[in-house]
């Protein structure tokens, strides 16, 4: 059955009847990043006010990949659960070239990890379990039907227009975090740009409902036989949901091929029969673009608002996600007067980082996808002629790198001779901890997790370890023991063999001091 859109109930917002208290945030936009930036800073017991102008969830499956990141993400916000029980969970990729399989790859290839690889779930589904959360969070304000229509700052606070169905109201805030998306009106009213590419390509994103036995993985074509010279994605979906993607090329008319008369016969070919039904339909042009600074005084920018990419690698979302990550614990210290609003630098800079890296893999899987003809298209066909017999040319073949999260360039103490996957910028890697697991007992304050010895103390709570394989494999090697320094966003902030309390206070003062 297709999706019930129904709408979330509208309240008449206090300012309507006389003036609101100032709030320490106001979030505009009720999206996946939205909602969860709200419940990620209502962890660290700040409240916020949620503005949308819609009283429902995104109409049509937008973000549907959704990564063990955002999936642990979700885990501290309080659907996983859900999230894992209705998702589709997958992690083998295969590649054709033509009708021929060229590769395939496994994302989560060994065990030891409490979540999964990816699930593949509806946006709606993301939106509604988060925000039947945050409506029942008494630290949460959400304000269905309440348009931003101007925003203003100073040096002091931000002040917000709002219209609602009864009416017009203003807010204070001591900081805006705008949360609304690709079109952000947020950014247009204090006329920002993004900087970046737009690239001369467009895809048809079709989502159709039918019974199939297309296997739980992401099945990517180039050049397939049903739909010559150009590429292809099939995604399975919960509720029997199928998403195809189709490159249709720059001299497609987007409100043409839209139109069912047009999708239908195209949706044919793929899965080979018409026994489908047509869920929803959009028309997209492939942007790598940001922009420049996501701090703007008083007005942060966060997921869409902030950044762009081309919808292959899954980066969209699970970026957005990442950028709640990074904010939520630094906007709730400044906001209860815990830390200075410079700190609000260092997220700029590490999520700037990240957008870069997200933007550069996600320009080369383009150019990959859609190359321009001559040298691109010729290096293109050949890495994928070689692709199916020479180990080399397998990783050349790009049809979207899958998100994973950033390694953030810290300037921090590391002891080289520990493993790489758990040096400083890096989210803590998971393992098995007796009957739970490590990343449950990370996120929300700073702590030092000692392994096989034991950690001065200086005042912060100190986690022992328990030595196993696969801890030993991600946190040790060869060493006898370490002490690792985790921030509340799960970040590896620095690692020794041994440290002193001077050492380890020092790099403590670090992670809260703006760059």
């Amino acid at each position: 059955m297709p999706y019930d859109y129904k709408p979330f109930p509208y309240h008449s917002p206090p300012g309507l009847d006389a003036a609101e208290p100032r709030h320490g945030v106001v979030i505009v936009g009720a999206g996946p990043v939205g909602l969860a930036l709200a419940l990620e800073l209502a962890r660290h017991d700040q409240p916020s006010v949620v503005l949308d102008d819609n009283d429902v969830v995104s109409v049509g499956s937008r973000a549907i990949c959704w990564s063990k990141r955002s999936l642990e993400i979700f885990d501290r916000l309080g659907i996983a659960e859900k999230a894992l029980a209705k998702g589709v969970t997958w992690q083998v990729g295969r590649t054709f070239h033509g009708d021929r399989e060229v590769f395939n790859f496994d994302l989560l290839p060994e065990a030891g990890h409490k979540m999964p690889a990816f699930i593949n779930l509806q946006q709606y589904y993301v939106e509604q379990f988060l925000a039947e959360v945050a409506l029942a969070h008494p630290l949460i304000d959400l304000r269905f039907k309440n348009r931003v229509t101007a925003v203003e700052q100073n040096a002091n606070r931000a002040i917000l227009d709002i219209e609602t169905p009864e009416g017009a109201y203003a807010l204070e805030a001591g900081y805006v975090v705008a949360c609304d998306g690709a079109r952000s009106p947020l950014r247009q009213m204090l006329h920002l740009d993004f900087a970046g590419e737009l690239f001369e390509e467009r895809f048809l994103i079709a989502d159709i409902e039918m019974q199939g036995d297309f296997p739980s993985e992401r099945h990517f074509w180039f050049e397939p036989p049903f739909h010559n010279g150009q590429s292809a994605l099939l995604h399975k979906q919960p509720d029997n949901i199928y998403r195809i993607d189709l490159q249709l090329g720059w001299e497609a008319d987007p409100e043409v091929e839209k139109q069912p008369e047009i999708v239908i016969p195209r949706i044919e070919k793929v899965v080979g029969h018409s026994d489908f039904r047509l869920d929803w339909v959009s028309v997209y042009t492939f942007q790598c673009r940001r922009l420049e600074s996501f701090v703007q005084g008083r007005v942060i920018f966060a997921g869409d608002s902030a950044h762009v990419v081309s919808p292959f690698g899954a980066r969209g979302g699970n970026s957005g996600l990442q950028d709640v990550d990074a904010l939520g614990w630094r906007l709730a210290a400044i906001a209860q007067g815990r830390a200075d609003a410079g700190l609000l630098a260092a997220y700029d800079a590490e999520r700037a980082f990240a957008a870069d890296e997200n933007i550069l893999n996600s320009s080369r899987a383009t150019r990959f996808m859609t190359p321009a003809d001559g040298v691109e298209r010729m290096f293109r066909d050949e890495v994928l002629n070689l692709a199916g017999h020479a180990d080399f040319a397998r990783p050349m073949a790009n049809s979207g790198r899958l998100s994973r999260p950033c390694s953030y360039p810290l300037d921090a103490p590391d002891d080289a001779a520990l493993p790489p996957v758990s040096r400083p910028g890096t989210v803590a890697p998971d393992a098995p901890q007796g009957n739970g697991w490590l990343i449950d007992a990370l996120g929300r304050e700073c702590l030092v997790m000692a392994i096989g010895g034991e950690a001065p103390d200086l005042g912060l709570p100190i986690l022992r370890a328990e030595v196993n394989d696969t801890l030993r494999a991600r946190y040790l090697g060869e060493a006898p023991c370490a002490l690792y320094l985790i921030r509340p966003d799960q970040v590896i902030a620095a690692r020794w063999q041994k440290a002193t309390t001077v050492q380890i206070e020092a790099a403590h003062q670090a992670i809260w001091t703006a760059p």
